[in-house]
């Protein structure tokens, strides 16, 4: 593939890898389950983000334009009491720079940003949700874990996104036929004593439509 290549051997059928942020709209190619966006935390950032109080990690439901996302997520930084530094600024960056290039590639204009400190096994049940797309991203612990499925049954084969690196899902209202068999779900880390920090981005066309 020139957009992005199907990886081989370490992930599920339908799940490509894309190097540049252009290379996202494989995404939107007949077949395509799940777009990674393959990229390295920086080593800083992460060593920060690992080791800061759960309870400074900004939390929060919001539906809103993409442009406004940078004060959004300063707001929720403020209400964690995180601190004030480079990694903060780094973190409200990257969610922002993310928002817009998920809102580009689905022409939405309109976005929910969910940002979720999680300490349980969260959607432990591997599943399609119902949403056209979703782009998740971890900051903090294991990524999500995807395969496909057979039959309606769990994957055989289970796989993980790396930390640091969002995917790109379908959704069971994406307008294709049949539906994508990707399944995934959030990796059981209940009595690790881990913590995870998860962006969730959805499109959304109309928020009246989502009270």
């Amino acid at each position: 593939m020139t957009l992005a290549r199907t990886l081989v051997g370490n992930a599920a059928a339908g799940v490509a890898i894309a190097d540049r942020p252009e290379d996202l709209k494989t995404f939107l190619q007949p077949g395509s389950a799940a777009v990674i966006l393959r990229r390295q935390p920086e080593p800083k950032f992460q060593t920060w983000i690992d080791r800061l109080d759960p309870s400074r990690l900004p939390q929060g439901r919001i539906i809103l334009r993409p442009k406004t996302v940078p004060s959004a997520v300063v707001a929720l930084c403020d209400t964690a009491s995180m601190p004030d530094c480079n990694e903060r600024e780094h973190l409200i960056g990257d969610i922002s720079a993310l928002s817009g290039i998920f809102a580009k590639l689905m022409r939405s204009p309109y976005l929910r940003l969910r940002l979720q400190a999680v300490t349980t096994n969260a959607c432990r049940k591997f599943h399609i949700d119902a949403i056209t797309a979703r782009l998740v991203c971890t900051y903090r612990g294991p990524g999500t874990q995807y395969g496909i499925s057979t039959d309606g049954r769990e994957p055989a084969r289970v796989f993980s996104v790396a930390t640091g690196a969002p995917i790109f899902l379908r959704g069971t209202l994406w307008p294709e036929n049949p539906a994508s068999s990707l399944l995934h779900r959030s990796p059981p880390i209940e009595g690790t004593g881990e913590t995870r920090l998860v962006l969730v981005l959805d499109a959304v066309n109309d928020p009246e439509d989502e009270i």
